[in-house]
């Protein structure tokens, strides 16, 4: 009997050994438990998407009749993107009816059958996108309700200098981070005919995607996490600060050692000024920007600057020309995406590049020291 004890215990030995390695790979490294439904509702309570009292929500309230018309309810109702989905029985992609008052972004929005097997985003220039994978109903309201075709469309084959009667502000419309990061795709800037333009802005792996960087329900960026790629960011301030090493100097200031940031706000400041300039110049007629509708104002003493009484409904800007339709779109497009700088900041100085290219035509701007991304 002895002689078999070496190799039973040989077979044990190796028959536990393998056990062991087997039982490591099912339960090693153990997997990451889920966030609790209170921790998730906690996060979600304090975000601007559960905000009750914020203007994107109760703006309708005082109408009479009290509702959220067709056209807005989409994105500021509940059941407007529940009808949009087809969620409530209705044809999809569409709302056909003004939405109740008083509903936030809930829960049940975005979690729904339709929407859990939703692909495809549709976005204001009739372009679509199907690659934004978790994020795709992110993008069904964080972009926009205009795009550069509308631009193009209300100025095709008209005078460029001419003011005409016809014409107005063009509002891209609120928080159009998902239309910005696809560029060119889906033709969110008012892009001038024979120019190349940037599409979507690939980030690193495991940073592609809305909620890859914002926590979906707190809405947050975790600064730390940049910090793996970017050592300086310890906070999101920070953020502003980054920037690629083989940048070009895009706005011409000499400095290259400024996040990609300081280059789009730099250019985006010149693109203002020249705005002024064609303004006072070729139209006759000083202009004013704020951040509040109707956004762009007469600016009566022409001294640039938003004095008392000015910045008011009824002071609001009226010489249109195509020319200054295009300029003010592409204008107003950067300053609604406070995070275009991480979203796509080359193809937002590409489209304002153009635009005071475009300007000099009528005026002088010089660009000699600016550089155009590629």
């Amino acid at each position: 009997m002895k002689k078999y004890v070496w190799p039973l215990l040989i077979i044990f030995f190796f028959l536990g050994g393998l056990a062991v390695i087997l039982i490591g790979q099912v339960v090693l490294p153990p997997e990451p438990r889920p966030e609790t439904v209170q921790a998730i509702s906690a996060k979600w309570d304090e975000s601007g998407h559960a905000d009750a009292e914020a203007e994107a929500f109760v703006h309708w309230d005082e109408d009479d009749p009290a509702e959220v018309p067709a056209n807005c309810a989409k994105c500021h109702s509940a059941y407007g993107y529940l009808d949009y989905l087809g969620e409530d029985g209705s044809e999809p992609q569409i709302v056909d009816a003004a939405a109740e008052i008083g509903s936030v972004v809930s829960c049940f929005v975005c979690h729904n059958p339709s929407a859990h097997e939703k692909e495809i985003a549709y976005f204001p220039s009739g372009d679509t996108v199907d690659t934004l994978e978790s994020s795709v109903n992110c993008a069904e309201c964080h972009q926009g309700t205009r795009s550069g075709v509308a631009v193009a469309d209300a100025t095709v084959d008209l005078t460029d200098d001419e003011v005409n009667e016809d014409l107005g502000f063009i509002n891209v419309h609120y928080k159009v981070a998902g239309a910005v990061r696809y560029g060119s795709e889906v033709q969110v800037g008012y892009e001038f005919p024979g120019k190349d333009y940037i599409g979507y802005y690939p980030h690193v792996e495991d940073y592609q995607q809305c909620v890859d960087c914002h926590d979906p329900h707190s809405l947050e960026i975790t600064a730390s996490d940049c910090a793996a790629c970017h050592p300086a960011v310890s906070d999101l301030g920070d953020l502003r600060s980054i920037r690629v090493d083989d940048t070009p100097d895009f706005d011409g200031d000499g400095d290259t050692t400024e996040g990609i940031y300081g280059e789009l706000i730099t250019v985006h400041e010149m693109l203002y000024d020249s705005i002024q300039a064609y303004a006072a110049d070729v139209i006759g007629e000083p202009i004013l920007y704020a951040a509040q509708f109707p956004y762009w104002y007469v600016d009566p003493n022409g001294n640039g600057e938003a004095d008392d009484g000015e910045i008011n409904f009824g002071n609001q800007y009226q010489s249109w020309t195509p020319r200054l339709v295009r300029a003010t779109y592409n204008y107003h497009l950067v300053a609604e995406d406070p995070g275009g700088f991480m979203h796509n900041a080359r193809y937002l100085i590409q489209v304002m590049y153009d635009t005071m290219d475009n300007l000099s035509e009528a005026i002088s701007v010089d660009l000699a020291s600016l550089t155009r991304p590629e």
